[in-house]
C-alpha cells in the first residue's frame, strides 16, 4: 500500500470509527434459520428479484413513432466502472433490427484497391482485442442547458455507459483492402431502416477504432448493434454506427442527414460547430444525487463517475460548499484511457443545506467548465455537447435535488 493510500485509509478509518462503534452497540445476536431449497439452476443468469435498477424509456414523437427514442442508464444504481449490458443506454432512429448473423455481411469499398465482402464468420477468424471504453451520446446533458429540470443522475447524465468491447481493429481491414491515395474519410452505414451513416476521418479509423462483436464477455445485445458495430473510442456516440453493414472510403465527408441536421451546435453568431467528435472531460456525483435522501447527519462517502474522450482522467475534485473550496477525491484503479473512472470522497454532513459538485481534469490538462463558462462560450441554442459541472442540492431533511 502506498503512503498516500495508507494516509487516506487511516483518515477514512478514523472518520467512520464512531459510526461503526455505534452499529456494534446496537447489534443483536439472532439465530439464523436454515433456508429452504432454492430456485433450480437455469441456462442464463438473472439478477435478484430485489434489485430494481432499470433503464428509463424516453420515446420520441409522443408515442407516434415508438421505434424512435432512447433509454438512459441508471448511473446512480451502478457500481464500479462497468455498465451491465442490459442497462447500457440506447438511442435509435428507426428501431432495433433483428439480424441473423449467418446472413449478415460487411462491405468495404470505395477508394480501395481490393473491395471486400466479409461474413461474420470471416470477421470472427481475424485477430481481435478487448478494450474498456465509454460511449456517450452527444445529447447527454441536454436538459441542463435551460431549465435544469432533470431530477436525477439518470435523466441528466444517463446517456453514457462503459463496457468491455471485443472486436477486430479496423486498421487491419483497411490495410487488407489497400486505401487509394486521396482517400481521407470513410462513411460507415448501419443496417437499420434509416441507414444511419456517419463520416469518420481515416486518421482516426487507422488509430483505435474497433469492429466490435462482443460486449462484457458475450455477444452484443441487439440494442447495441448485434451482430457488428463500430466502437470509436472517445468520440460522440452517434459515430459508433450500430448494425454495421458498409464502409466506403471517400475523399471528404458525405454530409449525411445525421451529421448536418443533428449533432451540430448553433453558436450565438449564427455559425455552427460541426464534426465536434471528441467528448470533453465530464463528471457527475452519483451519491448523493437527485432523488436520493440522506438518513441524517453523519459520515457518508461521496462517489461518482468521471470520463474524457481525450484520454485518462487525471484528477477529480469535489466541492461541498458551493464551489468555494475543492477537495481532491480518490480515484479507483484501474484508471484507464477513455473509460469511466470511479471517484470517492469521505464526507461528514452536519445536517445543514449544502450543494455538492465535482469537476474532472483529464491527462491533457483540460478542466471541466462551469455551466456559466460554457454558456458564455457557446450560448444556449444547442442540445449537444454539454459537459458543464453538475450541482446537486442537499436540503436540511436530507433530500437531494437538482440545483
Amino acid at each position: 500500500m502506498s503512503h498516500s493510500n495508507r494516509r487516506w485509509f487511516l483518515r477514512l478509518g478514523a472518520a467512520f470509527g464512531a459510526a461503526l462503534t455505534a452499529c456494534k452497540q446496537k447489534a443483536v445476536v439472532e439465530e439464523i434459520e436454515p433456508s429452504s431449497l432454492g430456485k433450480p439452476i437455469s441456462a442464463y443468469g438473472e439478477r435478484s428479484q430485489y434489485e430494481q435498477a432499470k433503464r428509463l424509456l424516453m420515446p420520441a414523437g409522443l408515442g407516434k413513432s415508438p421505434e424512435i427514442g432512447s433509454t438512459r442508464t441508471p448511473l446512480q444504481d451502478t457500481y464500479g466502472i462497468i455498465t451491465p449490458s442490459s442497462l447500457h443506454f440506447e438511442r435509435h432512429h428507426a428501431g432495433v433490427p433483428q439480424i441473423d448473423p449467418a446472413t449478415h455481411k460487411l462491405l468495404i469499398h470505395g477508394m480501395v484497391e481490393r473491395p471486400l465482402i466479409l461474413t461474420m464468420a470471416d470477421i470472427h477468424r481475424l485477430p481481435s482485442v478487448s478494450r474498456i471504453h465509454f460511449v456517450e451520446c452527444s445529447g447527454n446533458g441536454s436538459t441542463e442547458w435551460g431549465e435544469k429540470n432533470a431530477p436525477d443522475a439518470q435523466r441528466s447524465h444517463g446517456m453514457a455507459a462503459c463496457s468491455e468491447w471485443t472486436g477486430v481493429p479496423l486498421s487491419i481491414l483497411l490495410a487488407e483492402v489497400g486505401v487509394k491515395p486521396g482517400a481521407s474519410w470513410l462513411v460507415a452505414e448501419g443496417a437499420d431502416a434509416c441507414r444511419m451513416a456517419r463520416s469518420i476521418p481515416l486518421k482516426k479509423a487507422n488509430d483505435d477504432v474497433l469492429l466490435a462483436f462482443g460486449q462484457n464477455g458475450e455477444a452484443l445485445r441487439p440494442e447495441q448493434g448485434y451482430p457488428l458495430r463500430l466502437i470509436i473510442p472517445g468520440w460522440e456516440g452517434n459515430t459508433n454506427v450500430k448494425w454495421l453493414r458498409r464502409i466506403r472510403l471517400v475523399v471528404e465527408p458525405d454530409m449525411t442527414k445525421d451529421e448536418t441536421s443533428k449533432y451540430t451546435d448553433l453558436m450565438p453568431d449564427g455559425t455552427a460547430r460541426q464534426f465536434t467528435f471528441e467528448v470533453e472531460a465530464k463528471s457527475v456525483i452519483t451519491f448523493p444525487s437527485g432523488g436520493q435522501k440522506l438518513s441524517g447527519p453523519g459520515m457518508y462517502e461521496i462517489t461518482g463517475l468521471a470520463w474524457s474522450g481525450r484520454g485518462r482522467v487525471d484528477r477529480v475534485e469535489v466541492s461541498t460548499d458551493g464551489g468555494e473550496t475543492w477537495q481532491t477525491a480518490r480515484i479507483d484503479e484501474p484508471r484507464l484511457r477513455i473509460a469511466f473512472s470511479r471517484f470517492r470522497l469521505p464526507w461528514k454532513w452536519d445536517g445543514q443545506p449544502v450543494t455538492l459538485q465535482s469537476r474532472c481534469t483529464d491527462e491533457t490538462g483540460y478542466v471541466q467548465p462551469t455551466r456559466e463558462a460554457l454558456i458564455a462560450a457557446r450560448g444556449m441554442n444547442s442540445n449537444y455537447h454539454n459537459n458543464a459541472i453538475k450541482i446537486w442540492k442537499v436540503s436540511a431533511d436530507g433530500a437531494v435535488s437538482n440545483a
